[in-house]
């Protein structure tokens, strides 16, 4: 999980400049509150959801993993295949919503150890009426802070001990994220959704129920 984890920061921090010749930095100073609004809840849910995963027995953790990746393919397929659109709540309610809603993202992120964005993007469209692009773009500036948190918390308790344990991996799974995030964001659209969504669907059952087996 810290590995994955390790893994998702590289690809976010790859990822955000990639971005930035669809989403200018201006265009996203323009919606900072959204970023705002999301991480007072995330960050908050980053640091329970890591103090939750160290005091989990393995068995449990195993489950939760398993639990929440099914959860993850049915959000990846739902938010994929049908039209989201805006709630248009008042004010109020939709500061609150953001809350809430950051604080289960960045707790879901920082157990399962990725970077949250097939929850973020949905959330941020759904909340506050961004487009697609946008929301990808703010998505990663959430995440990018929320997993920063997340790793404080887990390096409390010698979590990191793993990846210095696993140096020429973790080396060459960071130069592989960067690779592929590049490459990704190259071939943004070339790919159809209705071949990209189901192989994703199906790898993250096929990991949950392997998780679920593991001892």
């Amino acid at each position: 999980m810290i590995l994955n984890k390790a893994m998702s920061l590289v690809v976010v921090i790859a990822a955000l400049p990639a971005r930035l010749a669809a989403v200018s930095f201006g265009e996203l100073g323009s919606h900072w509150a959204i970023a705002v609004n999301l991480l007072a809840g995330s960050l908050l849910g980053a640091w329970a959801g890591a103090s939750w995963a160290v005091r989990m027995r393995s068995t449990t953790l195993y489950r939760v993993l398993a639990a929440l990746m099914v959860g993850m393919a049915g959000a990846l397929v739902l938010t994929h295949t049908t039209a989201v659109g805006s709630l248009d709540l008042p004010a109020g309610v939709q500061l609150m919503a953001g809350v809430v809603t950051g604080f289960g993202i960045g707790a879901v992120a920082a157990i399962m150890g990725v970077v949250g964005g097939e929850l973020l993007i949905p959330t941020i469209v759904l909340l506050y009426g961004a487009d697609i692009k946008l929301a990808g773009s703010l998505s990663l500036l959430v995440s990018l802070p929320t997993m920063l948190v997340a790793f404080a918390r887990y390096s409390r308790d010698g979590s990191f001990a793993v990846l210095g344990a696993n140096l020429r991996f973790t080396a060459l799974m960071a130069g592989g994220s960067i690779t592929g995030a590049l490459l990704g964001g190259l071939l943004l659209g070339v790919i159809p959704d209705v071949v990209l969504i189901p192989a994703l669907a199906v790898i993250l059952l096929v990991s949950a129920v392997k998780v679920a087996r593991h001892d």
